[in-house]
Order: C-alpha cells, then structure tokens, then sequence
C-alpha cells in the first residue's frame, strides 16, 4: 500500500483518518494485553498499538513477532493518545492499527539505535549507516540539506553560475600534499585531485563568467583532526570587478540567510573587522574566538625592568588574567597549563597569584618590588591568577592563545548559544616556514598583495628578517566561534605581477612555466580584476548543529587515519591493476 504520511509528522489534526506509514521498530512493549511499537522513520516517532483480543490474526501475528530494527508498513487509524507525550511531535495522538506487514527483519544491532548511546568511533563508523538511523545523526544530515539549500537560493539569485571544474588536476606545490592519481594511458604520469579549485575558478572568470560558484569536493592529504577530513565540502565562489568589500557584504548576506533559513536567528550585519596584527597580539590566534574577554596583554617594557632573567632576555612577555579564579586553581592543574603551553611551543609558563594585595606563588619574589605597577598594568583585584609566557612573539601569541581557550572552557566564560561571526583582515602576504626555511605565502600565491607593499617583493625570501615580512595582503577570512569558517582574497591579474610572486617564493621561470604555464599565458588575454572566497561547507554544519567534530554532519566520513571502517578503504589493490599503471611498490611489506 501507499504511504501516505511520514511517522514523526502524524498530529491531531488526523484524528479519525486512516493513514499508512513505514519504518523502523524504534521499540516494542507488551503492556498488559497490549503491544505497543514506536515506529520510527526520518521525521520523527509514533506509537503503533495492537490489541490482540479484538486486532485481526495476521496483525496481532506480526505485532507479536516485530522486533526492533525490523520495517514495518503499519495502516490504522489515529486516534487520540490516553497518556500523552509532549516531548515529541506525535505524542498526542497513536495508530491503532489494522494491518501490519513485516517489510524486513533486522539482526541485533551492534549498538542500540537511539541518541546518548556510548558506542565507539569506529564502530559507529563500521555501521554507518545503522548510526545514521539515530535522530540526531539524521537532524545533523537533514540540517546540512537545509544549508546547502539556502545557499543555492541565495547565489542563484545574486547571478552566480553554478559550473563544475575537474577532479583529475595537475598537481601544483605551495599547499598541502596532494592526492595523486596514476594515469593508465599516460605511463609514469599522474593527476591530482583538486585541494580547491583555485586556478580554475580564476580562468572561469577571464572566461567572462562574472559570478561562479560551485559547492565542491576538495581532497587534501594532511593530518587530521575534529574539524578536518582527507576529502571537505566547501562553497568556492568568484567574482570579477567587486572589491574587498563588496565580496564580504555578499558573503554576510549569504551568511545571513543561511542562519535565518537553518537556526531562525537573525544576524547582524556588518560582521565586525579585525585586523590579523590585532587578532594574533590580543587572542593569540588567527580565529579569535571572541565570545569571551580573556585578552593578552603585552607587559615586555615592564616586564623586562625587574631582576627575573627569563623575562629579560625574552623577545616579549605577554599574559593573560584570569579574573577571580586563583583559588580554583591548584599547583597541579597549573601544572597542566605549563604542560599545554609547551606543547605550544613555550619554554615554560610563569604564573602568580594576586591575594590579599600581594603577589604569591609562582614567581611572586621577582615581582614584589614592583607589586603596583604590575596591578596597574593588568587592572588587579583580588583573587586574580596571572599567567606569563616569555619567549618569540609568534610563540607567546600561540601559547597563550591556546591557554585562553582552555582557560575559557574551564572556567565557563563562554556562552555556546552565541555566534559570534567576525572578518580577520589585513594579513601579511607571507609567512615564515622553519621546516622550508623560507617564507611560504600565508593564503596561496595567487593573492594580490597591496599596491603600497608590492616593491617589498623583490626581497630574499630566504631569510626570516627579509623585507618579504612587510607585504600585506588583500586577504579576509571568515571567522565563526573561534573556527575559521572561510577564507579569500582578491587575485593577481597581470603576468608581471604574478611572475614578480612566483618569484619571490623562490620560483625560478622556466619552473613558475612548467607549473602554472596555462595561468601565466591566460593572463595575458585580457583578465579582469577579480577576487573570491571559499566556505568550509562541513565546518560551518558542524557549528551550526553544535558539534565539534566535522564527522558529525558528514554521511560517510573517515577516521583519524583517514580509513573508513565500513568499506575498508584504503586497501590493496591486486596486483595487475598496478602493473596497468606501471607501479611497482617498494618496501611493500613493511
């Protein structure tokens, strides 16, 4: 028979209708002469009940013999429920059912089906697709429809085209690793699959284009963690002619009507901006999160005037207040923060608490003298923790940055209902690689650096003091509670230009030709200023259902070793397939 509802959408207003549903058995109960079964399906619950005394043979059969997990198609009529449930949507009203047809039989289930269940990673990820039967998982998936849909609307209506670009790329340096390809016909050759479609977003719009977007796969070999996966969903948008600005009044807008659509909040616009010095030297982080205070003051000029020599030979002396908490937090659990703060880079993490009007522990006898300047400095009440990294700038940022939120989570400080959306602008053009040695671009190579710091770019990119530092780029990212939810820029669009950066990055020409020859001649025809931006799809779902692993919104995501469990993927391949691709493995058994 015909479906005629959805189980979790059936309210009084069907009172007395004879409706047909289809589903899952949620569960079954057999309470006192009646079977009760709360059939579950993508919308929701609603309670089935049989009365085997007066319920036709073949339904009081299957009612007896339904188990959960097992799909049912159940017809009855709905009627009102004696003991109502007002914590779901079906709980005044039940079917009392006159036919039951058993569509399928289910196993014991590894776990049980339902939210809050302990069960671990990889066995949710074996059974994917029993996890993604719980409610939660499927309002996660259903909301990441509802995102990406209102993200349609929007572009389609602001005249974005929506155009596909290849998997199969050429793989290019200055990023992640790649995911590289063999190709058959081409022996000793390889593709790669497309971190971003970066360069072809760009032709499209020397194509005359305008307006792209494209809600894409990216594919990136690199180490994982919550809020990242080998393979990421992301919004790509490109524009010729806007500037700066107009690109991120546009993104606001899209933003603004995804959070309308999906959550109902009303947004206010403009997001504020954020220069990247200010971010880095008062949150100490690129994405400050800035739900909460807890900000970083730099203390180096006075710092460095007392007789403490870890303060005076530092680059800086930076700190962070933590108001009203000395008493909470014992030697061991600073202990700890020392521990993260190392981990972070820091040599160590000087700390003393303000009571009674005097300094004690940590480095209290250092700071005695000088007792009133410091409560001057960091504005001082009693009970105050004040904690202190000196080291390099970069490294009290990140160390602190990293502490403030721990610290924020500790103690409470921030309020998770918010959504605190901001623009982090301003950025330098590069930044510098201890591993590479050299200075690497901070966005990609193709960012338009600012008109007043493009001479710097004839600089040695080789060296850390190297003017290479002092070029700022027409670069914004996108910030949301402390994640970055998107980043872009404005892009080169003359050959001079892009050959000056190439070249600055330590590309020498024949090379910068043998990479990004097609850009390179395709500027030469003709190429419009333009510029673009690109959303993490699956970050910004995760935030938006209130998760912190991006897992959580992703149907068929994979593990921290960028395995999936179910498929078994990545696996050995026979070994014919490989002798077609002209690959032979070294060390293959180790």
């Amino acid at each position: 028979m015909k479906r005629t509802n959805y189980a979790g959408n059936i309210t009084e207003e069907y009172l007395n209708q004879t409706i047909t549903v289809k589903g899952w058995v949620a569960k079954r109960r057999n309470l006192g002469g009646l079977i009760f079964i709360d059939l579950r399906d993508r919308e929701g619950i609603v309670q089935i009940v049989v009365n085997p005394e007066t319920a036709a043979a073949d339904v009081a059969e299957a009612a007896d013999k339904a188990r959960n997990e097992f799909v049912l198609e159940v017809t009855g009529k709905v009627v009102e429920r004696a003991s109502k449930n007002d914590k779901i949507k079906t709980g005044g009203i039940e079917i009392e059912a006159t036919a039951i047809e058993i569509l399928s039989t289910s196993k014991t289930t590894p776990f049980e089906i339902k939210d809050d269940v302990e069960v671990l990673d990889d066995t949710r990820l074996k059974y994917r697709y029993l996890d993604l039967r719980r409610p939660e998982m499927l309002k996660n998936i259903t909301m990441r429809h509802a995102t990406t849909r209102s993200i349609r609307e929007y572009l389609d209506g602001a005249g974005f085209i929506d155009v596909e670009t290849p998997f199969l790329n050429k793989s290019t340096p200055e990023g992640a690793r790649d995911y590289l390809v063999p190709s058959r016909v081409n022996k000793g050759e390889f593709y790669a699959l497309p971190q971003s479609p970066q360069l072809m977003k760009q032709l499209l719009m020397t194509a005359g284009l305008d307006r792209y977007y494209q809600i894409v796969k990216c594919f990136r070999d690199e180490d994982l963690r919550g809020d990242r996966q080998p393979e990421f969903t992301q919004v790509d948008l490109e524009t010729s002619f806007l500037s700066e600005e107009e690109i991120q009044d546009l993104t606001e807008e899209l933003i603004a009507k995804v959070m309308k659509d999906v959550k109902g909040i009303d947004v206010t616009l403009p997001f504020p901006r954020m220069k990247y010095d200010d971010a880095m030297n008062f949150y100490g982080s690129d994405k400050p999160d800035t739900r909460f205070e807890l900000l970083l003051t730099d203390l180096s000029a006075l710092a460095k005037t007392i007789d403490f020599k870890v303060f005076q030979e530092a680059e800086v002396v930076k700190a962070i207040v933590v108001k009203d908490a000395a008493d909470k937090y014992s030697r061991k659990s600073i202990d700890k923060l020392t521990e993260q703060a190392k981990q972070n880079g820091a040599k160590g993490l000087a700390w003393v608490k303000f009571e009674k009007s005097e300094f004690a522990g940590g480095v209290s006898k250092f700071l005695a003298e000088s007792t009133d300047s410091f409560v001057n400095e960091l504005k001082l009440t009693d009970n105050d923790l004040v904690l202190f990294v000196a080291d390099s700038l970069d490294v009290a940022n990140s160390a602190l940055g990293a502490l403030r939120l721990t610290i924020g989570k500790q103690q409470g400080l921030i309020d998770f209902r918010q959504f605190n959306f901001l623009w982090v602008i301003d950025w330098p053009m590069f930044e510098w690689s201890d591993e590479e040695e050299r200075y690497m671009s901070a966005h990609h190579p193709f960012t338009l650096p600012t008109k007043e710091t493009q001479a710097f770019l004839s600089a040695d990119g080789h060296s850390k003091d190297s003017d290479l530092k002092k070029v700022r780029a027409h670069a914004y990212d996108i910030v949301l509670n402390g994640y970055e939810l998107g980043g872009g820029s404005l892009r080169i669009n003359t050959r001079q230009l892009q050959e000056e950066m190439l070249s600055a990055l330590g590309f020498k020409l024949e090379d910068a030709n043998e990479q990004f020859g097609f850009l390179l001649e395709a500027l030469d025809y003709g190429f419009p200023p333009h510029g673009g931006l690109a959303l993490g799809l699956d970050r910004f779902v995760m935030l938006l259902a209130g998760k912190d692993n991006i897992r959580e919104v992703i149907a068929f995501p994979k593990n921290n070793k960028a395995s999936d469990p179910m498929t078994q993927a990545p696996s050995i391949v026979a070994e014919k397939q490989l002798e077609e691709l002209s690959i032979k493995l070294a060390n293959k058994d180790q």
